[in-house]
Protein backbone atom coordinates (compact mmCIF):
# COMPACT_ATOMS: atom_id res chain seq x y z
CA UNK A 1 0.00 0.00 0.00
CA UNK A 2 1.17 3.21 -1.04
CA UNK A 3 1.99 5.89 2.08
CA UNK A 4 1.03 9.36 1.34
CA UNK A 5 3.96 12.29 2.63
CA UNK A 6 1.62 12.91 5.63
CA UNK A 7 1.59 9.09 7.01
CA UNK A 8 5.08 9.31 6.54
CA UNK A 9 5.82 12.43 8.86
CA UNK A 10 3.35 10.93 11.33
CA UNK A 11 5.28 7.94 11.52
CA UNK A 12 8.78 9.56 11.68
CA UNK A 13 7.84 11.47 14.51
CA UNK A 14 5.90 9.03 16.35
CA UNK A 15 9.43 6.92 16.07
CA UNK A 16 11.30 10.16 17.61
CA UNK A 17 9.29 10.42 20.81
CA UNK A 18 9.69 6.40 21.11
CA UNK A 19 13.19 6.68 20.84
CA UNK A 20 13.46 9.80 23.14
CA UNK A 21 11.52 8.55 25.89
CA UNK A 22 13.29 4.81 25.54
CA UNK A 23 16.81 6.07 26.00
CA UNK A 24 16.44 6.71 29.89
CA UNK A 25 14.18 3.52 30.14
CA UNK A 26 16.74 1.56 29.02
CA UNK A 27 19.71 3.68 31.86
CA UNK A 28 17.16 2.65 34.23
CA UNK A 29 16.70 -0.52 33.61
CA UNK A 30 20.76 -0.77 33.33
CA UNK A 31 20.99 0.94 37.03
CA UNK A 32 18.03 -1.75 38.08
CA UNK A 33 14.59 -1.11 39.20
CA UNK A 34 15.59 1.08 41.87
CA UNK A 35 15.85 4.91 41.52
CA UNK A 36 19.33 5.91 42.91
CA UNK A 37 19.05 7.81 46.35
CA UNK A 38 19.29 11.69 46.99
CA UNK A 39 22.34 12.17 48.35
CA UNK A 40 21.55 13.34 52.06
CA UNK A 41 21.54 16.65 52.67
CA UNK A 42 24.72 17.77 55.47
CA UNK A 43 23.70 19.16 58.59
CA UNK A 44 25.38 20.29 62.35
CA UNK A 45 25.61 17.45 64.60
CA UNK A 46 23.14 18.11 67.60
CA UNK A 47 25.42 18.55 71.00
CA UNK A 48 26.22 15.86 73.34
CA UNK A 49 26.71 16.83 76.82
CA UNK A 50 29.74 14.27 78.73
CA UNK A 51 31.27 13.89 81.81
CA UNK A 52 34.88 15.00 82.91
CA UNK A 53 36.75 13.21 84.53
CA UNK A 54 37.19 14.17 88.17
CA UNK A 55 39.89 16.72 88.75
CA UNK A 56 40.85 15.07 91.95
CA UNK A 57 40.39 11.94 94.19
CA UNK A 58 37.10 11.18 95.62
CA UNK A 59 38.52 11.76 99.16
CA UNK A 60 40.73 14.73 98.36
CA UNK A 61 38.12 17.45 99.36
CA UNK A 62 38.08 16.26 103.30
CA UNK A 63 36.90 16.83 105.80
CA UNK A 64 35.09 19.64 103.73
CA UNK A 65 33.18 16.93 101.79
CA UNK A 66 33.69 13.24 102.20
CA UNK A 67 34.69 10.71 99.93
CA UNK A 68 31.28 8.62 99.93
CA UNK A 69 29.37 11.68 98.86
CA UNK A 70 32.05 12.97 96.45
CA UNK A 71 31.95 9.39 94.86
CA UNK A 72 28.02 9.04 94.69
CA UNK A 73 27.57 12.29 93.25
CA UNK A 74 29.60 11.72 90.73
CA UNK A 75 29.03 7.97 89.77
CA UNK A 76 25.38 7.87 90.23
CA UNK A 77 24.05 11.38 89.92
CA UNK A 78 26.01 13.20 87.80
CA UNK A 79 26.18 10.44 85.25
CA UNK A 80 22.38 10.17 85.27
CA UNK A 81 21.94 13.63 84.07
CA UNK A 82 24.26 12.82 81.52
CA UNK A 83 23.06 9.38 80.35
CA UNK A 84 19.34 11.38 80.23
CA UNK A 85 19.94 14.73 79.03
CA UNK A 86 21.78 12.69 75.53
CA UNK A 87 18.67 9.93 75.27
CA UNK A 88 16.03 13.03 75.54
CA UNK A 89 18.45 14.57 72.38
CA UNK A 90 18.21 11.62 70.16
CA UNK A 91 14.82 10.70 70.91
CA UNK A 92 13.37 14.59 71.10
CA UNK A 93 15.79 15.19 67.77
CA UNK A 94 17.17 18.14 69.54
CA UNK A 95 19.70 20.03 67.35
CA UNK A 96 21.30 22.83 68.82
CA UNK A 97 24.86 22.52 67.88
CA UNK A 98 26.44 23.63 71.46
CA UNK A 99 26.10 23.67 75.04
CA UNK A 100 25.41 27.67 74.89
CA UNK A 101 22.94 27.26 72.03
CA UNK A 102 20.83 24.53 74.08
CA UNK A 103 20.84 26.67 77.15
CA UNK A 104 19.67 29.86 75.52
CA UNK A 105 17.17 27.71 73.96
CA UNK A 106 16.06 25.99 77.11
CA UNK A 107 12.36 27.83 77.21
CA UNK A 108 11.67 25.25 74.49
CA UNK A 109 12.72 22.06 75.76
CA UNK A 110 10.97 19.38 77.42
CA UNK A 111 11.64 19.27 81.18
CA UNK A 112 13.62 16.23 80.92
CA UNK A 113 16.17 17.95 78.70
CA UNK A 114 16.35 20.93 80.36
CA UNK A 115 16.93 19.75 83.98
CA UNK A 116 18.84 16.76 82.86
CA UNK A 117 21.02 19.03 80.94
CA UNK A 118 21.12 21.46 83.49
CA UNK A 119 22.46 19.18 85.60
CA UNK A 120 25.23 17.52 83.44
CA UNK A 121 26.69 20.91 82.97
CA UNK A 122 26.70 22.56 86.16
CA UNK A 123 27.71 19.41 87.80
CA UNK A 124 31.05 19.56 85.79
CA UNK A 125 31.38 23.38 86.27
CA UNK A 126 30.70 22.37 90.01
CA UNK A 127 33.79 19.71 90.04
CA UNK A 128 36.14 22.04 88.17
CA UNK A 129 35.14 24.87 90.79
CA UNK A 130 36.63 22.77 93.52
CA UNK A 131 40.16 21.65 94.33
CA UNK A 132 42.17 20.31 97.68
CA UNK A 133 44.32 23.16 100.18
CA UNK A 134 42.99 26.09 98.16
CA UNK A 135 44.45 29.49 98.20
CA UNK A 136 42.54 32.68 98.81
CA UNK A 137 41.33 35.02 96.28
CA UNK A 138 43.69 37.52 94.75
CA UNK A 139 44.81 39.69 91.97
CA UNK A 140 42.04 40.91 89.21
CA UNK A 141 39.23 38.84 90.95
CA UNK A 142 39.75 40.25 94.77
CA UNK A 143 39.40 43.70 93.25
CA UNK A 144 36.43 42.68 91.27
CA UNK A 145 35.19 40.86 94.40
CA UNK A 146 35.73 44.10 96.24
CA UNK A 147 34.12 46.40 93.71
CA UNK A 148 31.04 44.51 94.21
CA UNK A 149 30.23 43.63 97.57
CA UNK A 150 32.49 45.82 99.51
CA UNK A 151 35.27 42.82 100.69
CA UNK A 152 35.83 39.33 100.83
CA UNK A 153 33.89 38.43 103.86
CA UNK A 154 30.92 40.90 102.66
CA UNK A 155 30.67 38.75 99.43
CA UNK A 156 30.93 35.16 101.51
CA UNK A 157 28.40 36.55 103.43
CA UNK A 158 25.74 37.27 100.51
CA UNK A 159 26.80 34.38 98.80
CA UNK A 160 26.06 32.49 101.96
CA UNK A 161 22.69 33.62 102.63
CA UNK A 162 21.74 33.04 98.41
CA UNK A 163 22.81 29.27 99.49
CA UNK A 164 20.82 28.74 102.34
CA UNK A 165 17.96 30.89 101.52
CA UNK A 166 17.55 28.33 98.15
CA UNK A 167 14.05 26.75 99.05
CA UNK A 168 14.62 22.77 98.57
CA UNK A 169 16.98 21.93 95.39
CA UNK A 170 18.96 24.07 93.77
CA UNK A 171 22.34 25.86 93.22
CA UNK A 172 24.27 29.18 94.25
CA UNK A 173 26.15 31.50 91.68
CA UNK A 174 28.74 34.17 91.65
CA UNK A 175 28.20 35.50 87.79
CA UNK A 176 29.32 38.15 85.72
CA UNK A 177 26.93 40.75 84.78
CA UNK A 178 28.50 43.32 82.24
CA UNK A 179 31.54 45.14 84.21
CA UNK A 180 29.93 43.45 87.70
CA UNK A 181 29.57 40.52 89.56
CA UNK A 182 26.67 39.27 90.97
CA UNK A 183 25.35 36.59 93.31
CA UNK A 184 22.07 34.88 93.25
CA UNK A 185 20.23 31.67 93.15
CA UNK A 186 18.44 28.84 90.82
CA UNK A 187 16.07 26.64 91.59
CA UNK A 188 16.48 22.22 90.45
CA UNK A 189 19.23 21.84 88.20
CA UNK A 190 18.18 25.62 86.43
CA UNK A 191 21.53 27.76 85.45
CA UNK A 192 22.24 31.56 84.76
CA UNK A 193 22.71 30.85 81.17
CA UNK A 194 18.96 29.32 80.75
CA UNK A 195 17.26 32.19 78.74
CA UNK A 196 14.18 30.76 80.79
CA UNK A 197 15.91 31.72 84.28
CA UNK A 198 15.12 34.56 86.42
CA UNK A 199 18.78 35.08 86.91
CA UNK A 200 21.33 35.35 84.24
CA UNK A 201 24.99 35.75 83.90
CA UNK A 202 28.34 34.41 82.71
CA UNK A 203 28.94 31.85 85.65
CA UNK A 204 31.77 31.90 87.49
CA UNK A 205 31.43 29.88 90.46
CA UNK A 206 28.30 27.52 91.31
CA UNK A 207 27.59 25.49 94.78
CA UNK A 208 25.11 22.85 94.73
CA UNK A 209 22.99 22.78 97.52
CA UNK A 210 20.87 19.36 96.59
CA UNK A 211 20.14 17.43 99.56
CA UNK A 212 22.56 14.81 98.09
CA UNK A 213 25.35 16.82 97.97
CA UNK A 214 26.10 16.97 101.40
CA UNK A 215 23.20 14.76 103.27
CA UNK A 216 25.51 11.88 104.29
CA UNK A 217 28.00 14.11 106.35
CA UNK A 218 25.94 16.84 107.84
CA UNK A 219 22.27 15.52 107.39
CA UNK A 220 20.20 19.44 107.21
CA UNK A 221 23.28 21.06 108.58
CA UNK A 222 23.31 23.12 105.31
CA UNK A 223 24.88 25.72 106.61
CA UNK A 224 27.54 23.87 108.21
CA UNK A 225 28.28 22.70 104.27
CA UNK A 226 28.45 25.96 102.64
CA UNK A 227 31.25 26.98 105.77
CA UNK A 228 33.36 24.25 105.16
CA UNK A 229 32.86 24.29 101.55
CA UNK A 230 34.80 27.69 101.25
CA UNK A 231 37.90 25.41 102.15
CA UNK A 232 37.85 24.01 98.87
CA UNK A 233 37.14 26.74 96.46
CA UNK A 234 39.39 26.62 93.44
CA UNK A 235 39.36 30.50 93.31
CA UNK A 236 42.01 29.83 90.29
CA UNK A 237 39.91 28.26 88.04
CA UNK A 238 37.20 31.12 89.42
CA UNK A 239 40.00 33.90 88.16
CA UNK A 240 40.81 32.49 84.49
CA UNK A 241 36.57 32.15 83.83
CA UNK A 242 36.41 36.08 85.09
CA UNK A 243 39.62 36.71 82.38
Amino acid sequence: MKTTRREFVQRTLKATALTAIGAPLAIDALAGSTPAATAPTTGVAAVQFSQIALPYAYNALEPSIDAQTMEIHYTKHHATYIKNVNEAIAAEKITYASEKDFFANASKLSDKARNNGGGAWNHNFFWESMKPAAAAPGGKLADAINSSFGSIDKFKEQFNEAATKRFGSGWAWLVKDGSKLKIGSTPNQDNPLMDSSDFKGTPLLALDVWEHAYYLKYQNKRPEYITNWWKVVNWDEVAKRLA
